[in-house]
């Protein structure tokens, strides 16, 4: 009977009740295929790798990570928060040490999720990494997190989430955003005033495939993360980014995606993008988790892999030598940038477009500038579908002047908005205002 070296607790949440369309990409058969493949494989077969259930969010796991506008059973489906609840399930098997690692197959995504929930974008609603670390946080005093996203699509929602936290590492690789959604994720955009540096984004050209990854890791990820040292691990891990995947336009396989596992190491693997349904994820799946369990994962490939179809011009080798070092150039020298400031606030004003629901939404944000914490922000938030909406976030650390600006600002510009909602992480208080 085989052995995993380290034991595995695995997530499974297909969401059967919940579908952008029929036949969008983003269906529950992308989990279903996976779930045949493990049987068919005996992945449970092997001890020290055992299957769990979701738990659920709750309003306040949601709450603490997000403004959802114009309130939270607009955007968060039930689906959402057992998708959510996965990640969370994943999150407690290891740090309650029932498993060492553990791998969320949940959908719907997350990563294009940001601060502020008008609706979909990206199939995202709700950033199930992101609700995972801030209750990790409440609930086990975590503090220094790593996120690695490895999806084909920047994961815009997650770096907005953590731009100004200077406790969350987040890496992305993904394809150049000028060839892809959501055209972001360029090198420049390297965290907020307070957290320079702790964003790192690698924007890899189109064709990029296992060679090209495996050397972004070795040269440029693990060299970042042994210095960061986080707490935890956590990859976002899409796979989209396979050669066979329909809205892509990268050539990573299986095989190279084992060995980006057993390179990175994580201590949680979060599902996020891929839609070759039947050709990719079955086998990328089950390459992932037997990396993550420290089993031999050398004879997993797609039917129809060739070695060596798919390697890398020159041109590309090239591109990706210059972003390795331009990566490792953004974590240890990070550069002072320019900010827009205003009466003591940072500012940062936006244009977000959800794709999936058409909303435009239009953004500014007012970060306090305190010397002693880390103070608050404030959201100020409007589209047409739900008109001007009020964010108050009040940090863990606010002095107690910054926590009474706050709410004092809170509860006298409430009723100014149709939507207004204070997150309150000093006194846990996540409410709705009218």
């Amino acid at each position: 009977m085989l052995t995993a070296r380290t034991s595995l607790g695995i997530v499974f949440f297909p969401a059967y009740d919940w579908a952008i369309s029929p036949t969008h990409p983003e269906r529950e058969e992308r989990l279903l295929y996976t779930q045949d493949q493990f049987r068919e494989e005996g992945l449970f077969d092997i001890s020290g790798i055992s299957e769990h259930r979701p738990l659920r969010a709750k309003d306040e796991d949601i709450l603490r990570t997000h403004f959802c506008f114009p309130g939270l059973e607009a955007v968060c489906t039930e689906s959402h928060r057992i998708s959510a609840g996965g990640a969370l399930q994943a999150a407690r098997l290891v740090m309650e040490h029932e498993t060492e690692r553990a791998f969320a197959l949940v959908r719907p995504p997350g990563h294009h999720a940001m601060k502020v929930v008008h609706g979909n974008r990206g199939f995202c609603n709700i950033n199930i990494e992101a609700v995972m670390v801030a209750w990790l946080r409440q609930r086990y005093g975590l503090r220094r997190v790593a996120i690695v996203d490895t999806d084909c699509h920047h994961g815009d929602g997650t770096q907005d989430l953590f731009w100004h936290d200077p406790d969350t590492l987040f890496i992305s690789l993904h394809q150049d955003g000028r060839t892809l959604y959501p055209g972001t994720g360029f090198p420049f955009e390297d965290g907020g005033p307070k957290a320079r540096g702790r964003t790192v984004n690698i924007p890899l050209p189109p064709l990029t495939g296992d060679t090209g990854y495996l050397k972004v890791i070795q040269e440029a990820v693990l060299p970042i993360l042994a210095d960061f040292q986080p707490e935890l691990l956590i990859n976002s891990a899409g796979q989209d980014n396979h050669y066979s995947d329909p809205i892509t336009n990268m050539n990573f396989s299986a095989q190279g995606y084992a060995q980006l596992t057993a390179l990175l190491q994580p201590d949680i693997a979060v599902l996020e993008g891929g839609y070759a349904i039947r050709d990719a994820l079955p086998y990328v799946n089950l390459g992932l988790a037997l990396a993550l369990a420290g089993c031999d994962f050398s004879a997993v490939r797609e039917p129809d892999f060739r070695s060596g179809r798919f390697q890398e011009s020159r041109n590309v080798m090239l591109a990706i030598d210059y972003l390795c070092e331009q990566a490792r150039q953004t974590y240890f020298h990070p550069e002072p940038q320019d900010c827009q400031r205003e009466n003591g606030f940072f500012i940062r004003e936006r244009r977000i477009y959800y794709d999936t629901d058409g909303i435009t939404e239009m953004q500014r944000e007012e970060l306090k500038d305190c010397g002693e914490c880390s103070a608050y922000r404030i959201v100020r938030s409007a589209c047409r579908q739900n008109g001007p909406c009020l964010g108050v976030e009040i940090f863990a650390d606010a002095c107690p002047r910054c926590e009474s600006e706050a709410l004092t600002f809170f509860h006298q510009k409430k009723g100014d908005f149709k939507s207004a909602q204070l997150m309150d992480h000093k006194n846990q208080v996540w409410q709705y205002g009218h």
